[in-house]
């Protein structure tokens, strides 16, 4: 059975001398009434004033009731003091108490998983696809047959060193300006084609090197149709008729059309990239003191001297095209 609550006379004294006021702290009530001390006084900060004689609320009588009424009045300003205290972290939440989101990778952020490194990127997000070199080799690209570029060349920067035996070959890739291809594309696409085994790299006879600063032994040039058919009439060559490439013996240049680089030959279709093969082992193979010849047979592989781009077809005699001076090895 709980004691009774020992009642307190009207304004008696409490601890210290001073008077006590019966009912609930004054702090607890501005809290209750929202004032929080900024009302019409100020806030007292030390005991409180006890009232007049007669003035105060009236003590309770009963132990149970006088336990009743302070566990209620207890509950009353601990709620208040929660939603107090709640929307005090909701105002530092929201508005211009908002905090910046932590950039990403600080600590305590939660993160998505296209956050994280590696990790999946958004759905619906644009994603850069790097293609390969044969994918690159078998596209084709635009250029118009009848362009004259501006004749300024540039050399493909960096080198490749010569990976074979037998005599080495020194060469520079220059391509013309304003072609809009890849010119690290072509440079790539000459060394590979020059060094393969089914080339005129053959049987270790021969390696190729390539440059881009000091003397080489001849320039591989992409080129426009216009500035084509200018630097092979040096040599006495017409390439206007077919739209065709050539080796400027006279000069250094083995001149590349890049109208067929990008856009191929009716005779080779959609094979483009046996198609570029071709063009470089046919032109170097100029440079290298060969001429051109035809199949002989009917079915045969054309050799990569014919004129490939011209004809496959001759005298009754079809010939399968071929990019390779030595295709069986």
């Amino acid at each position: 059975m709980l004691p009774r609550q020992r009642q307190a006379e009207p304004g008696a004294p409490g601890p210290g001398g001073a008077r006590r006021r019966s009912g609930p702290r004054q702090e607890y009530l501005e809290a209750f009434d929202g004032s929080g001390g900024s009302g019409d006084g100020p806030r007292d900060t030390g005991n409180a004033v006890s009232p007049a004689p007669g003035a105060g609320v009236p003590a309770q009588r009963g132990g149970t009731k006088g336990w009743a009424f302070t566990g209620i009045a207890a509950a009353a300003v601990t709620t208040v003091l929660a939603v107090v205290v709640a929307g005090q972290v909701t105002k530092g939440q929201d508005g211009t108490g908002a905090r910046s989101r932590p950039a990403a990778g600080t600590a305590g952020e939660a993160r998505l998983p296209g956050d994280l490194p590696g990790g999946p990127a958004p759905s619906g997000a644009p994603s850069a696809v790097t293609l390969t070199y044969d994918q690159k080799m078998g596209r084709t690209y635009p250029l118009d047959a009848t362009l004259k570029g501006p004749g300024k060349f540039e050399a493909v920067p960096g080198s490749d060193k010569a990976p074979g035996t037998g005599r080495k070959y020194r060469y520079r890739v220059d391509v013309e300006e304003g072609l809009g291809l890849d010119g690290a594309l072509f440079a790539e696409a000459v060394q590979r084609t020059l060094n393969d085994k089914r080339s005129w790299a053959h049987g270790g006879a021969r390696t190729f090197e390539r440059i881009s600063s000091g003397e080489p032994d001849f320039v591989i040039t992409l080129a426009s149709p216009g500035t084509t058919a200018a630097w092979c009439a040096k040599s006495g060559l017409d390439t206007t008729q077919d739209n065709v490439s050539c080796d400027s013996a006279a000069t250094e240049r083995v001149m590349i059309n890049a109208y067929r680089w990008a856009q191929g030959s009716k005779t080779y279709g959609d094979r483009i990239h046996a198609y570029r093969q071709m063009l470089i082992n046919h032109e170097v193979g100029h440079r290298l003191g060969h001429g051109h010849v035809s199949c002989q047979k009917d079915g045969e592989l054309a050799p990569v001297m014919q004129q490939q781009t011209k004809f496959l077809d001759h005298d009754g005699i079809h010939c399968r095209p071929n990019p390779w001076p030595y295709p069986a090895s």
